[in-house]
C-alpha cells in the first residue's frame, strides 16, 4: 500500500496525455508540492510570460478522499498568478468527491489548444483513465455563456455540457471545472465548478463552487485554451487503501488524539459553519457580521478612519437591511442548507432563495461598495459567479473607481456611467444601495466587455498597473486633488507589477509581506504585534494552511484536522513525517520561485495599505506604535514593513 500521487499530463496542443507517479521521496504528498516542483523545477514558468504555454495549471485532490474522511474533497490549483506575477494556490470545494472517480490525484495542463477546448477524463474499475477531446468555435462559446436554456456564463456552459454530453455525466457521475468569460477577457478569471444531477439534467443550484482568488481561470484559458474539464469514472480510492474507509480506525485516531468520536470532533470544531445556537445563525455571512461588527470593511476600507460610533451605526445599518433578511429566510423560515458536493454533515452552503451566500462575496458586492441592500447584492453576486471572476477582487476593483468618482479623480463618463455613487460614509443613506448597486452593475458588465478604455485597461492589467497609467493620464487631477489613483487601493505589492488585494478583513496580515496573500496563509485577526511577532504568527499560520490545502481539506475542517493531519498520513497511508519541516520545505521554494520570477513582495505603494496597518494599531490600543505612526507615518510604516519581511526571510532561510 505504497502511497503514489498519480498525475495526468493534458497536452492541449496536440491533444495527446501521459500519466506520471510521484511519492513522497520525491517530495509530492499533494497538489500543491506536484505544482511548485513542476512550475521550478521543470517548465521553468517564472522564466515567460505569464500566459505562456510554460504556466502550466495544476488541479489536484489530496490522499484522504472517497473514505469515511468528510471535508476532505476539495481541488486545488496551483499556477503562477497574472496577478501577482508568482505562484499561487486557489481551492474549490467538493469538487474532488466526483475527481477521484477518475482514479487520478491531478491534472496537469500544459500546451495551447488553437480553438477553445473541452476535456473529458474518465477512469474505470482499476483506476485507468482514458481522455477525449471536443473543440468548440469561440463564437459559440460566446453565444453559449449569453444565454442557454434560461442561464448566462459559466452556469450556461454547465448546463451545455450536461446537456449535450449527457451520457458521459450519467455513466461516470461526473462533474466539470468551466471558465466564465471573465476568464477570456480579464487576469480575474475563476476555475467555476457546479454538482449536477446528471439522471435529471438539473444543476444543483447551491451546491457551486470557485478556485477564483488569482486568476486561475484566465491562466487556463488565456495560456492553455482550455474552456471545461469534465470528469469522473467508476474508481473507488477505498478499493487499493481499505483503511480509508475504515470507520473504527478514524474514530480511534479521533479518541487518542481529540477524546471524542470522529463526527463528534467534526460536529464540536465546524459551529460556526453549519449553526450557532448562541448567534442563532451559522455560515461565514452569519457568524461574520454579529462577531466582526464595526471591524468589518466598508466603503473600500474607509471605514478605517471613521470614529466608532459611526461605524456602529453602519453596523447596525448592516444588520438590519443586509444581514436580517438573510437570517430570517434561512434560518428561521427554509433552513436551506446545502454542502459542496461531498456528503459532509457541516452543510455550510446557506442557501438564499437558490443563492449560495457567504460572507466575502457579499461584503465585496455590499457593505465594500456602499451597498447595504441585501437583494440588490444578491444581484451583482449573480452577475458576478455567472461571469466566473473573483467577487473579492471585483469589490475591490468597484469600491476603488466608486472612491475615485467620489473624490473627483474619475468622472462618471470615465468608465461609462452617467452619474456618480453615493460614497460619502457621513451621509450615507441605506436608500443609496439601488443607485450604488445600479453603477456597480454597469462596471462589472464592462470591465469583461471590454467597450471602455478604462474598464478594459483594469480587467486586463489589474489595478496596480491601471493606476499607474491614469496617475499619467489624469495628471493634472491628480495634482490639484492631491491623491493618486494608487493611495484610493488597499493590495500587497509583488516585484514591479504584481499585487493582491486582501480579503476583506482590517488587519495587517492580509497585506503583510508573505509570499502567498490572498488566501488565509496568515493571521488574519484583527490585533497588532510588533512586526517580528506579527511575523511568527504569520508564518506558522502559513505553513498549517498550507498543510490543509495540499491534503485537499476544506479549512472549515481546520479545527479538527489540524490536531490529526500527522495521525491520518501515518495510519491511513503509512506515511512517516514530519509535516512542519516538509511544509517549511515548500514554503521555501514559492520563495525561491518568487525571487527568480522577480516578485517579491515590495514595500507598500498605496497609502490606504500603510493606514490598513496603523489605524489598528490605533484601534486596538497599542500606544507606543499608535504615537510613532501619528508623529511619522511613512517612516513607521516602513520600518513595521522591513522588520516584518526581515523577519519572514530569516524564518524562511531556517527552514
Amino acid at each position: 500500500m505504497a502511497y503514489e500521487y498519480k498525475a495526468l499530463y493534458i497536452n492541449a496542443s496536440d491533444k495527446t496525455f501521459r500519466v506520471e507517479k510521484y511519492t513522497v521521496n520525491d517530495g509530492v504528498l499533494g497538489p500543491i508540492d506536484l505544482g511548485v516542483k513542476l512550475h521550478l523545477e521543470v517548465y521553468e514558468s517564472w522564466k515567460h510570460d505569464v500566459f505562456s504555454e510554460n504556466n502550466v495549471v495544476v488541479i489536484g485532490k489530496g490522499p484522504f478522499t472517497g473514505g469515511k474522511l468528510v471535508g476532505v474533497h476539495r481541488l486545488v490549483a496551483v499556477f503562477r498568478s497574472p496577478m501577482t506575477k508568482t505562484l499561487h494556490v486557489s481551492a474549490v470545494g467538493g469538487a474532488a468527491y466526483k475527481f477521484m472517480l477518475t482514479g487520478l490525484d491531478a491534472v496537469v495542463v500544459e500546451g495551447k489548444s488553437k480553438k477553445p477546448l473541452i476535456v473529458f477524463i474518465k477512469g474505470d474499475e482499476k483506476g485507468e483513465a482514458s481522455v477525449s477531446f471536443e473543440e468548440i468555435s469561440l463564437e459559440e462559446l460566446d453565444r453559449i455563456y449569453k444565454g442557454y436554456e434560461g442561464y448566462e456564463g459559466v452556469y450556461a456552459l454547465t448546463k451545455y455540457l450536461l446537456d449535450k454530453y449527457h451520457e458521459f455525466f450519467i455513466e461516470n457521475n461526473a462533474r466539470a471545472i468551466v471558465v466564465g468569460p471573465g476568464a477570456l477577457r480579464t487576469i480575474n478569471g475563476a476555475l467555476f465548478s457546479l454538482d449536477v444531477n446528471p439522471r435529471r439534467r438539473e444543476l444543483a443550484l447551491g451546491a457551486e463552487d470557485s478556485a477564483a482568488r488569482g486568476g486561475p481561470g484566465s491562466v487556463l484559458f488565456q495560456a492553455h485554451g482550455v474552456a471545461a474539464i469534465v470528469f469522473g469514472g467508476k474508481f473507488k480510492p477505498s478499493s487499493i487503501n481499505p483503511r480509508l474507509g475504515d470507520l473504527n480506525l478514524v474514530n480511534d485516531i479521533a479518541k487518542k488524539v481529540l477524546g471524542k468520536d470522529y463526527i463528534q470532533a467534526v460536529n464540536s470544531t465546524t459551529m460556526k459553519y453549519r449553526y450557532n445556537p448562541k448567534l442563532g445563525t451559522g455560515g461565514t455571512f452569519g457568524v461574520n457580521y454579529p462577531h466582526y461588527r464595526d471591524l468589518i470593511p466598508t466603503f473600500a476600507y474607509n471605514m478605517m478612519y471613521l470614529s466608532k460610533a459611526l461605524r456602529l451605526k453602519h453596523y447596525e445599518m448592516i444588520m438590519k437591511y443586509f444581514w436580517k433578511p438573510f437570517n430570517v429566510e434561512v434560518f428561521e423560515k427554509a433552513k436551506s442548507w446545502y454542502n459542496c458536493g461531498e456528503p459532509c454533515p457541516v452543510v455550510c452552503k446557506k442557501v438564499w432563495r437558490g443563492k449560495k451566500v457567504d460572507y466575502e462575496p457579499f461584503n465585496a458586492l455590499g457593505p465594500i461598495i456602499g451597498v447595504f441592500s441585501f437583494e440588490d447584492t444578491v444581484k451583482l453576486v449573480d452577475l458576478v459567479d455567472a461571469l466566473g471572476l473573483d467577487a473579492i477582487e471585483v469589490g475591490h476593483v468597484v469600491s476603488w473607481i466608486f472612491d475615485a468618482l467620489h473624490r473627483g479623480l474619475l468622472q462618471p463618463e470615465d468608465v461609462g456611467l452617467d452619474t456618480k455613487p453615493y460614497f460619502d460614509p457621513i451621509s450615507y443613506d441605506v436608500r443609496f444601495s439601488k443607485h450604488n448597486a445600479e453603477l456597480a452593475y454597469k462596471i462589472i458588465k464592462g470591465l469583461v466587455e471590454g467597450k471602455n478604455e478604462i474598464l478594459r485597461l483594469i480587467a486586463e492589467k489589474g489595478i496596480r498597473v491601471a493606476a499607474r497609467v491614469l496617475d499619467e493620464k489624469f495628471k493634472d487631477r491628480v495634482s490639484v486633488i492631491g491623491v493618486r489613483f494608487e493611495d484610493l487601493a488597499v493590495y500587497g505589492s509583488f516585484g514591479d507589477k504584481g499585487y493582491m488585494t486582501p480579503n476583506l478583513y482590517w488587519t495587517p496580515g492580509m497585506v503583510a509581506p508573505l509570499f502567498v496573500l490572498g488566501r488565509y496563509w496568515t493571521n488574519y485577526s484583527p490585533t497588532f504585534m510588533t512586526p517580528e511577532e506579527y511575523a511568527k504568527s504569520a508564518y506558522e499560520r502559513a505553513l498549517k494552511e498550507y498543510l490543509i490545502d495540499n491534503a485537499g481539506i476544506c479549512r472549515f475542517h481546520r479545527g479538527w484536522a489540524e490536531k490529526i493531519l500527522d495521525k491520518l498520513y501515518r495510519e491511513l497511508w503509512g506515511i512517516e513525517i514530519d509535516l512542519i519541516k516538509h511544509a517549511k520545505e515548500v514554503y521555501k521554494k514559492i520563495a525561491e520561485y518568487a525571487r527568480k520570477a522577480k516578485a517579491e513582495p515590495v514595500f507598500w505603494e498605496t497609502k490606504k495599505s500603510r493606514d490598513l496597518v496603523a489605524t489598528i494599531a490605533v484601534e486596538v490600543g497599542v500606544e507606543e506604535w499608535t504615537r510613532k505612526f501619528s508623529e511619522k507615518p511613512e517612516e513607521t510604516a516602513r520600518e513595521w514593513w522591513d522588520r516584518f519581511y526581515k523577519k519572514i526571510a530569516e524564518l524562511v532561510e531556517q527552514s
